[in-house]
């Protein structure tokens, strides 16, 4: 939440792509998108209202903003409910509305809580393979997860949070090294926070 400016740190600087979130929050934000745990969208607006209001935020371009659209709605099967009011949809589908906004603008940086709750096996898989090639073309992605396995397959680097404190942060290796023996994550995990 301090990452998308929702929260003011009281210590410490935050920058986004070089961007001060206080001094500078509006660029920040412009290249930040956000998915919180819970979808928070405004429910008496239809799909297709909210994506472009979001669209109209973050300034995307008719063309882009119809492609982009186009394909997520596709993948996500929304095409056929994107008129109507998302207070009609179920929750997977409102998580569903939440990440194409998110998209919608291609984002530098997403910032995601909890991502993949609520959705099918196969959204899960095709957001999971949008992760991965959100960060293959040099962007960043910062999620948290109690999934241990989405978290090792798909992350660079890991950090453990236990009690609101960072008590290890590393790729998998690193991690494993912390540990001293050959482990999957969730193992290090429960390792880790037990000492």
């Amino acid at each position: 939440k301090m990452i998308v400016g929702l929260l003011r740190p009281d210590a410490g600087r935050i920058a986004v792509e070089g961007f001060d979130i206080a001094r500078e929050s509006l660029k920040a934000k412009q290249l930040t998108s956000y998915v919180p745990d819970y979808p928070a969208v405004y429910e008496r607006l239809s799909g297709l209202e909210y994506l472009n209001f979001i669209g109209d935020v973050y300034g995307v371009s008719k063309s882009d903003r119809l492609e982009r659209m186009g394909k997520w709605l596709e993948i996500f099967e929304l095409a056929s409910v994107i008129t109507n009011p998302i207070q009609s949809y179920s929750h997977g589908m409102k998580q569903k509305i939440v990440l194409i906004a998110a998209l919608l603008p291609a984002p530098r940086v997403m910032v995601l809580d909890e991502p993949l709750v609520g959705l099918d096996p196969r959204a899960s898989h095709q957001i999971k393979e949008m992760f991965r090639d959100h960060c293959d073309e040099g962007k960043t992605l910062f999620f948290s997860t109690h999934i241990m396995e989405v978290a090792e397959k798909l992350c660079d680097r890991i950090g453990i949070i236990h009690k609101g404190r960072l008590i290890a942060c590393g790729t998998m290796g690193e991690l494993k090294a912390v540990v001293e023996r050959e482990q999957s994550l969730e193992s290090i995990f429960l390792e880790l926070t037990e000492k």
